[in-house]
């Protein structure tokens, strides 16, 4: 199969849909590979590196979609790259749909197969792909949290872990799942008092037995959020409902009772965010406050670490860009009902139920 590899256009975006070792890996089982060039410039991931593993290298991205048949990208396509999409191509990134409704409507246009990292599926329900840029995003949380609480930077002037004699900073988690996991074990490395807020009893029972004494759980009420957002100076929005956009769990109304210069990191942002107040934001301009609240949306927060984050990710996706090469998209999704369950656009139609939902647009399974 002929494969794509574009350089990332997204605002300081400098991961790469496939590093030259998994160039070297789809080579060698006899698939051709383009690379425009440039494209993993940036994480030092340099043209010539490619080319050794055996990638052609192209100088735009219009050349590299016209060559390839399957699109490895990392995020989401931009309006450019729609453009350039066809009902020949299949594209293979991250999509986040669900609050991207002129994106889906592009990619219903282009009459592509667009199957998305963040709903591919395994055998355990969780989501393989969205997994390694989750623990990047939680471990991130913490560090950009305590980086904006410092008073430089318009917070409360607060140190995480606090010092002997000074308590701690109050770190509210909202969401237990591998966001919230990693976020909690960076807050709890650094000596911060964290509480985790989760609807699942059993996945409480298991963060209780995990972390023992070292945090606190508590059933995520409207009451009890409140109450925890109030007394916090970090909170963590790490809610995921797969394919479909984040419910909103922190109000307007609740960033009034809380302390003024505290922090709202929203991991949930690329499907629509889970604080009432956020919106998008990017790594050139991270943050902005509402009601004197430190907000910081970033988008694609896993860029701001791109050479770990494409690691990270490649490590992951291969397989599946391994299946999808040698059998093609459609028998490979026959064959894999997990890569099925990725599929979010097909031959001009919305393919994942949760998306159709979250969009108002018609489902066609």
């Amino acid at each position: 199969m002929k494969i794509g590899v574009p350089k990332e256009i997204k605002v300081h975006e400098y991961r790469v849909g496939l590093t030259p070792a998994s160039v070297a890996d789809l080579v060698a089982a006899g698939h051709e590979v383009f690379v425009e060039s440039g494209a993993g410039l940036g994480i030092d991931f340099d043209d010539a590196g490619y080319a050794a593993a055996g990638a052609t290298i192209l100088a735009s991205a219009a050349e590299t979609f016209k060559a390839a048949d399957l699109i490895v990208k990392v995020k989401e396509p931009q309006p450019l790259e729609i453009d350039l999409l066809e009902g020949r191509h299949t594209l293979f990134t991250y999509l986040h749909l669900a609050a991207d409704r002129v994106q889906a409507l592009g990619l219903m246009r282009s009459g592509a197969t667009c199957i998305a990292y963040e709903t591919v599926t395994d055998a355990n329900r969780s989501l393989p792909l969205l997994k390694p840029m989750s623990e990047v995003a939680g471990r991130m949380s913490v560090q950009v949290g305590a980086h904006y609480l410092e008073k430089e930077q318009g917070g409360r002037g607060v140190l995480l872990g606090g010092v002997p004699g000074v308590a701690p900073a109050k770190v509210v988690i909202l969401g237990g799942g591998v966001s919230g996991l990693n976020a909690a074990q960076m807050a709890v490395g650094l000596r911060a008092d964290v509480t985790i807020y989760d609807i699942n009893n059993d996945r409480l029972a298991q963060l209780d037995a995990q972390f023992g004494t070292a945090i606190k759980t508590a059933f995520a009420s409207k009451a009890s959020i409140a109450e925890g957002v109030a007394n916090a100076d970090l909170v963590i929005g790490a809610v995921l409902v797969p394919g479909a956009a984040a419910p909103k769990l922190v109000t307007r109304d609740m960033l009034t009772t809380m302390k003024r210069g505290a922090v709202l990191v929203d991991i949930a942002i690329d499907q629509g965010g889970c604080f009432e107040t956020s919106r998008a934001t990017t790594h050139a301009d991270p943050v902005f406050v509402e009601e004197g609240i430190i907000h910081y949306c970033v988008a694609n927060m896993p860029g701001a670490v791109a050479r770990t984050s494409a690691l990270a990710l490649n490590n992951a996706t291969l397989p599946f860009v391994q299946r999808i090469a040698n059998l093609g998209a459609v028998r490979a999704m026959a064959e894999d009902r997990h890569l099925a369950a990725g599929l979010n656009v097909a031959n001009g139609v919305i393919k994942h139920q949760a998306v159709a939902a979250a969009l108002d647009l018609p489902f066609n399974p």
